[in-house]
């Protein structure tokens, strides 16, 4: 069976094929968690696990475009966990700016109601 699956591969080439598919199944895993929160929200959801996923998967692949010394794979893959750091920023700032102004709204609600039962 293993001269059928890999052919002559040594062991370690076959581990590295292992860490590959393991990189894929990550990278394949976001889509996989984009499209469960959708349809458990009925609209459309990016949750943070499909930005972790996509770096993990990409970081994976892009090792294994260096190990294989492929450059268009590799090209594909390593410029991406950049973007998806920067979405994981992005969410977390924006979760921030939102947090701060449900505060100060909270905030202004128990201050009026303060005032009108002082009244």
């Amino acid at each position: 069976m293993r001269s059928y699956i890999f052919g002559s591969l040594s062991l370690s080439e076959i581990c590295w094929v292992v860490f590959g598919f393991a990189g894929q199944i990550m990278f394949s895993l976001r889509f996989v968690t984009q499209w469960l929160a959708s349809e458990k929200a009925k609209q459309t959801v990016i949750p943070l696990s499909f930005w972790v996923y996509s770096i993990v998967g990409s970081a994976i692949l892009s090792a294994y475009a260096i190990y294989r010394k492929d450059p268009v794979f590799l090209l594909g893959q390593l410029p991406s966990v950049f973007v998806y750091f920067r979405n994981i920023m992005i969410n977390r700032k924006a979760a921030a700016r939102k947090a701060d102004k449900d505060a100060a709204i909270s905030s202004h609600v128990q201050n009026s109601s303060a005032r009108s039962i002082d009244s």
